[in-house]
């Protein structure tokens, strides 16, 4: 029922040999994970003139220094990350090199904070276009918060049908803002330095209203690191890249490090233009414009919009209503809506990589038919319209939450190649490399001081407005992933195979196979238990969904010793119903008057949030199998330890039933039943006396 409309929206299914098809090339790997930062210069340089407006308008002429600041710490951070994917090229990024150099606990602080990050750009960035769009269009002012899901619902779509496919998709408009914003500037020199025009933004005239006539040192000292902090908005999303090194085409590394400097270079010099332009043309905002802004000496009152820096700069450049304007406003706005495209990047491969290391579910590893990680992709959807919903899709609520997790990243992972550097350098005896490592230690050094810096200032400045709520969600995000680590540890030191030998047991007699995915218990009990039906045939079965993984089986398997031969099935398009069941329709028409026995090995757990973190393959492929004429499917459960605590509460709470006691009527007594033979005491053959084949298992497993 659900394959046709999946066809439809997201595309036929792509074999896994096709991957290297799906990787980017930089011209679309540039629009895919460097859209936030590219975007940021549509509301950066606002937030460094929102802050500055506290103390006047005066207080504009440290907006180039503020700038300069900007600029050298988005050098310092892109210059690292270069290093970074040069070094950890695995598309782990900030959380492979927390963990590598500082620890696991450092890098689950990493990957909490990470994750997120990345749930606010979509969030934020969403949130940021519809009220950019409802400036034009009231409907989607009006009903803001739908306008809001539905277009995250659109994103997910695009994302599902392939990484490639919506880097085709954003790269246009991407391409189109920054042409737009390039134009802009080249417009301006032109008017303000060839031309001598006199270029005044729509705000020229006003003027900002400030209680605080001096500020002290200490008090400007701060107001300036605010700002300062504030304009470091323009650098979320940096990190993208190296947490989607695996998706760029060979050379990775070194694709991924030119995408790098060439989004730093277009976003450093769109973000000092534009504050340029905003100065040269005396653009005029404040936080809260209703009371601040005077309008001929008059407050300009709560029916006052403000427009963004970029659409005011536009309409002194430009000219407000023409056909350059109205290009820049759209091109703005349609960015800002694919900003969150970083998210839907690296979320996903970040989360790939947590789930190989067992810190989230493993169905995160898993590719989608477009080969995607398609469950990580929807796991973002979902939180952020989980957020968009909460705030009522406002991005001043929104805002405040921002940027917290990506410096906490930063700082860590700068801290990081410190260390990485200092271990290479005990080590390292040539002077040409140490010389480079010194000079990289001290990048990253530099680095690490300014971001630790705005962390601390974004702490202090923002807590109390929201940032509270992202340091409980990375809080949130460390707790689970270290309770499902411990869970996945725990299961697999319960099912480790002490002595795989003990599957050489009696000949077999019976036709069957057993599907296996490694050489564990619930295996080797499968194994045993086939062997005990004396099998014409008996062969083990693995599906091929992962080429390193199947081979490490094979290797296992032979080492083993286990006297049963392992056929591998390819698996094209990452399915494992799909290639048993034409496994075992082949078996049946070369013999149609054979049955096939199919055992099924699958281990019982006891709370139903262990289901959420284990796939649930079994099940559907018992489903698809019952169809199947000429099949006999047995599963061999293995219940774990969590199953058996969980039936003896309920056996203490006298609420546990047996399989078939509903039916069956209340559960016998087990000295009565022998005492009586197992007539069922005084009822005779009624209903609750378990007579019959049904009934006897019934009863003993009531004893």
């Amino acid at each position: 029922m659900t394959d046709v409309p999946k066809r439809l929206l997201l595309g036929r299914a792509l074999r896994s040999d096709r991957l290297a098809e799906t990787l980017l090339p930089k011209r679309l790997a540039l629009p895919v994970f460097a859209s936030d930062p590219l975007s940021s210069v549509a509301y950066a340089p606002g937030e460094v003139l929102l802050v500055l407006s506290v103390a006047g308008a005066s207080a504009y002429s440290f907006s180039p220094w503020i700038a300069v600041a900007v600029v050298v710490l988005m050098f310092t951070v892109v210059a690292s990350y270069r290093q970074n994917v040069r070094a950890y090229p695995s598309g782990g990024g900030d959380y492979e090199v927390a963990t590598t150099n500082l620890g696991r606990r450092a890098g689950l602080t990493v990957a909490s904070a990470l994750l997120v990050d990345y749930v606010l750009t979509v969030a934020v960035s969403i949130a940021s276009g519809v009220e950019n769009l409802g400036s034009a269009i009231p409907f989607v002012v009006e009903h803001k918060t739908f306008c809001a899901v539905t277009v995250i619902v659109l994103l997910t779509l695009m994302n599902l049908r392939g990484v490639r496919e919506s880097g085709k998709l954003f790269a246009v408009p991407t391409y189109c803002f920054v042409a737009g914003v390039f134009g802009l500037l080249a417009w301006g020199v032109v008017r303000g330095v060839i031309l001598g025009d006199e270029m005044r933004a729509p705000t020229a005239d006003y003027e900002i209203h400030t209680e605080q006539s001096g500020l002290g040192a200490f008090a400007l000292a701060f107001l300036l690191l605010r700002a300062f902090s504030s304009g470091c908005a323009a650098l979320t999303g940096v990190e993208a890249i190296s947490n989607g090194v695996p998706a760029f085409r060979k050379p990775k590394s070194k694709n991924a490090a030119t995408t790098l400097a060439l989004m730093g270079v277009l976003a450093v010099t769109m973000f000092c233009g534009i504050i340029a332009l905003a100065l040269a043309t005396k653009v005029r905002m404040a936080e809260n414009p209703a009371k601040d802004l005077l309008i001929d000496g008059h407050p300009a009152g709560a029916g006052y919009t403000q427009n963004p820096v970029i659409s005011q700069v536009a309409a002194a450049v430009f000219g407000d209503g023409t056909l350059p304007f109205v290009y820049l406003a759209a091109a703005t706005a349609l960015v800002l809506f694919l900003a969150a495209n970083t998210a839907y990047n690296g979320f996903p491969l970040l989360g790939s990589i947590l789930a190989q290391d067992r810190y989230l579910p493993r169905q995160l590893h898993t590719r989608g038919d477009r080969l995607t990680f398609s469950n990580g992709i929807v796991l973002l959807a979902g939180a952020a319209v989980i957020l968009v919903v909460v705030y009522g899709a406002d991005s001043t609520r929104l805002i405040q939450l921002y940027i917290v997790g990506v410096f906490v990243s930063f700082t860590l992972s700068q801290i990081g190649m410190v260390r990485h550097w200092n271990r290479l350098l005990g080590t390292e005896t040539d002077s040409a490399r140490r010389h480079r490592m010194h000079r990289s230690r001290a990048i990253n050094t530099f680095g690490a001081f300014f971001t630790g810096l705005v962390l601390v200032v974004v702490l202090v400045t923002k807590f109390s407005h929201g940032a509270w709520v992202s340091l409980v969600g990375m809080a949130l995000f460390y707790a689970v992933m270290t309770a499902i680590r411990r869970h996945y540890d725990g299961v697999s030191e319960e099912l480790a195979a002490e002595d795989p030998t003990e599957a050489k047991l009696r000949p077999s007699r019976v036709h069957s196979f057993v599907l296996v995915s490694k050489i564990h218990k619930p295996t080797l009990r499968a194994l045993r238990y086939a062997k005990l039906l004396r099998a014409d045939t008996l062969e083990a079965v693995t599906v091929n969904m992962d080429q390193d993984e199947t081979e490490q089986l094979r290797r296992e398997w032979e080492e083993s010793g286990i006297d049963i031969p392992l056929t591998i099935l390819d698996s094209p398009y990452r399915e494992i119903s799909r290639p048993v069941i034409d496994y075992v329709k082949r078996l049946r028409q070369e013999q149609p008057r054979d049955v096939v026995s199919v055992f099924i090995p699958e281990y019982v757990v006891g709370h139903w949030y262990e289901h959420l973190l284990h796939n649930q393959s079994a099940l559907r492929l018992k489903g698809r199998l019952l169809f199947t004429p000429g099949v006999m499917v047995t599963s061999v459960p293995y219940q774990l330890e969590s199953s058996e605590l969980a039936k003896k509460r309920a056996r203490r709470r006298e609420q546990w039933n047996a399989p078939g006691s509903v039916r069956r009527g209340p559960v016998i007594q087990p000295r009565k039943s022998q005492k009586d033979g197992g007539k069922g005491g005084k009822g005779g053959k009624g209903p609750g006396n378990g007579s019959g084949p049904a009934g006897s298992l019934t009863r003993q497993r009531g004893k």
